[in-house]
């Protein structure tokens, strides 16, 4: 089996309609202007990140994989990659020799959230997808805690990225769930979590399915907030995965 592991820093450029039109004029009359402002603002994306190809990854060029990103939680934040393999799907691949997907595990600095970097994880995944063979209908999205926090907001920014999603133990923007309506939704949660209380997780499959859309969740009676280590080591998290196409 191959295991690669691959730093990118992928330039982002962000076009915000800014451009400041005409202020000058008027700099010293009082009163109610109209005006635009334009700009360009380049964003530099620097993150480090686990990268798994499953075995036979490229003995038939034509074969397309399918492919899952995972975010850690808040726990596993730094400069040091061994730490995004403390738990979760890195963890499980250790056991797990006939994965069938590409994992792509991006690590967090420290002190920072995947909320404060949506943007850079949607410009890291085109990267992998422009360079592998990915098929672009079969890409998952999954994380858990902090992690699962940040695949409810990258699914609500991005929701025609994705053909299906798994937050564990999470929370998101129960006012922005209708953009999440046309993607499938696992959600996990231990009954007994401490730290992320289940009705984050409960009220936002509620907010999904309000709007006509496709959520469930698994909660787990005697489980704290590791809710994750069930998951992932159930194969039906992944067979449900391969069942969705975008």
């Amino acid at each position: 089996m191959k295991k690669l592991f691959q730093f990118m820093a992928v330039p982002v450029f962000l076009l915000i309609g800014n451009c400041v039109t005409g202020i000058s004029q008027f700099a010293h009359t009082p009163g109610e202007h109209r005006l635009r402002f334009q700009a360009v603002v380049e964003k530099k994306v620097d993150l480090k990140y686990h990268l798994y190809l499953p075995e036979g990854y490229g003995e038939n060029t034509e074969q397309q994989w399918p492919l899952i990103l995972f975010l850690h939680g808040a726990g596993e934040r730094g400069d040091d990659l061994e730490m995004a393999k403390y738990h979760g799907l890195n963890k499980m691949l250790l056991g797990c020799p006939d994965f069938p997907f590409i994992l792509v595990s991006p690590l967090c600095a420290e002190g920072s959230w995947w909320t404060e970097h949506l943007d850079d994880l949607n410009a890291l995944l085109d990267a992998v997808i422009d360079a592998l063979a990915v098929d672009e209908d079969r890409v998952y999205l999954t994380g858990l805690s902090m992690g699962g926090q940040g695949a409810w907001h990258l699914a609500i920014r991005y929701p025609e990225r994705f053909a299906a999603v798994a937050p564990i133990c999470g929370w998101g923007q129960a006012y922005l769930a209708c953009n999440l309506k046309d993607i499938p939704i696992w959600a996990f949660h231990g009954a007994q979590d401490r730290t992320v209380p289940p009705a984050q997780s409960e009220q936002m499959v509620a907010a999904v399915n309000t709007c006509g859309g496709n959520a469930k969740l698994t909660l787990y009676p005697e489980a704290g907030h590791d809710s994750w280590t069930a998951t992932y080591s159930s194969p039906e998290l992944f067979a449900w995965f391969l069942e969705h196409t975008r």
